[in-house]
């Protein structure tokens, strides 16, 4: 199983590479530029060299970019949509200047049109960001979500049919978030919830496009569409069902990237032993006392969506 997390970018790019190290990843995430902006400054050839040359070093793969928040490539307002578009060409560009391996998107809203239409739009605007860019084994992966709101990419329907017409011209696969999955409504928490997931994965989208899996845990209930990341068996999904989850023979090859809350130091790497805990537990658990999560510290922070990744100081 190769785990990581998404790490900050703070200070410099190669900061992201120095930070996953540090903490013991196999892999990681990181934002190219400011997520909160639609304006990103571009990264000088210099530091896109040095952190080229320090995640080579560091053995650490595959590279995720993610994308800026404000993007909505399904968007029908044409303003919006042409700042989405533009938003994610330098996405695309940044990410190849760095030798990402992906670049996962958030499918966008269907606010003002229906689902289908904003399902064709985001393919759409795949295609017209990435024209004229050789994408040199850069992969763009469709996230599913929590069906928050008029968020598109609820089910692995939406996400295998922009993955199925944005393919037709650039290399397309998922990104399968666990949090999301629960809170729109797929039992993965349970075995027999499980099982139906993976075969709905293979029959909609196909597990050998599924590139990466984003490990939450869920603050928010089953089903609830809310999107509320909690640490890593301590949340609604829960350690036995991570223990499932990560020693699923169908899944446990898949690189694991934890977006997890940080409220305290050192919760990222808490949340790494977890997954690997429970990746090498000789049978599945019995008695959830063997996999307590880790300590939390200090009290939850009742804030809202403090525990997303937009939330985690992670520029």
């Amino acid at each position: 199983m190769r785990v990581g997390v998404h790490t900050s970018i703070a200070g410099a790019l190669v900061n992201a590479v120095h930070r996953a190290k540090g903490i013991g990843c196999d892999t990681f995430q990181m934002f190219s530029a400011n997520p909160r902006g639609w304006r990103a400054e571009e990264p000088s050839a210099e530091a896109c060299r040095r952190f080229r040359a320090a995640r080579e070093a560091a053995g650490l793969a595959p590279l995720v970019i993610h994308d800026n928040y404000l993007i909505n490539l399904a968007s029908s307002e044409t303003e919006i949509r042409k700042k989405s578009i533009a938003s994610f060409r330098g996405e695309i560009r940044r990410a190849l200047d760095l030798g990402a391996d992906y670049l996962v998107a958030h499918p966008g809203s269907a606010k003002g049109s229906s689902a289908a239409e904003a399902v064709k739009s985001c393919a759409e605007s795949l295609q017209e960001a990435a024209g004229g860019f050789q994408l040199d084994g850069l992969m763009i992966l469709i996230e599913n979500t929590a069906g928050q709101g008029s968020a598109i990419g609820r089910s692995f329907e939406e996400v295998a049919e922009i993955i199925a017409r944005a393919g037709r011209e650039l290399p397309v696969g998922a990104c399968i978030d666990t949090a999301h999955c629960f809170a729109s409504g797929y039992p993965i928490h349970t075995p027999a919830g499980l099982r139906e997931t993976v075969k709905a994965l293979e029959k909609t989208i196909g597990l050998k496009n599924v590139r990466v899996i984003h490990a939450n845990d869920s603050k928010a209930a089953f089903n609830s569409h809310a999107d509320r990341h909690e640490h890593i068996g301590k949340g609604q999904i829960g350690a036995e069902a991570f223990a499932r989850i990560v020693r699923h023979p169908r899944l446990r090859d898949i690189p694991f990237i934890c977006e997890t809350p940080v409220d305290n130091p050192d919760d990222d790497k808490r949340n790494l032993e977890m997954m690997r805990k429970l990746a090498a537990q000789p049978g599945l658990p019995g008695r959830p006392e063997k996999l307590r999560p880790h300590g939390g510290g200090k009290k939850e922070q009742k804030t809202g969506q403090r525990d997303t990744i937009t939330e985690r100081g992670q520029i």
